[in-house]
């Protein structure tokens, strides 16, 4: 396939699906196959949504197993990487290095499996942004957080020191982006799935996902 940014990469980070470590904030609304069917489900759905894109290459991110047949559904094996880092930021940081430096891409776009709503549309523009100039490129979230965080260079300073899983994370790391200068650009803000409370908005997607067990 020939890619609309061949220089660029779009990864996926996700976790291996196993039973009552995924998506553990729904456990009590879903059960554990429930909260494991979702999130596999989101899983296939963003990475069915890069490959179909013809945006950029997917590298899937994992934090263990990289030969779960559910990852090999979805990338190449030759794609799939293990999360190096002690937490979330580390592991970023790592994973931009990584692409930006040993596999010299032009810029990286890093996005989860929460938000059920991310589009290739909303791909293309994160991507757009960097090509035209932006060095960082962010898709807000309605939590506080972030959905998508793309660069063009390695950016460890805005992996660093932040309340990961708090409301406070696009804050600091916007505080950050100002503190060092760099031209950022965001995205449209969008919403993801993290608590009971998120569920019920997935009925309203065509098609819905399953909100319940």
């Amino acid at each position: 396939m020939a890619f609309k940014f061949p220089d660029s990469r779009i990864a996926v980070f996700a976790r291996e699906p196993l039973l009552g470590k995924v998506k553990t904030r729904l456990l009590a609304a879903l059960g554990e196959e429930g909260a494991l069917a979702l999130y596999q489900q989101m899983l296939v759905r963003i990475g069915g949504c890069i490959n179909a894109s013809g945006l950029a290459r997917l590298d899937l991110w994992v934090s263990s197993n990289p030969s779960h047949k559910l990852f090999l559904t979805i990338c190449n094996k030759m794609n799939i990487y293990i999360q190096e880092g002690n937490d979330l930021g580390e592991k970023m940081a790592f994973s931009c290095e990584s692409t930006l430096l040993a596999e010299a891409a032009q810029s990286v776009i890093i996005v989860g499996t929460d938000c059920p709503v991310m589009d290739a549309a909303y791909l293309d523009s994160a991507l757009t942004s960097l090509q035209g100039g932006s060095d960082v490129v962010i898709g807000p979230a309605e939590d506080g957080g972030y959905v998508l965080i793309g660069m063009r260079q390695p950016q460890a300073a805005l992996f660093v020191d932040i309340p990961w899983g708090s409301d406070r994370v696009l804050a600091e790391t916007l505080t950050r982006l100002q503190a060092l200068h760099l031209n950022y650009h965001l995205l449209p803000t969008l919403w993801d799935v993290d608590t009971p409370a998120d569920l019920p908005r997935l009925q309203t997607l065509n098609p819905p996902l399953p909100s319940n067990s």
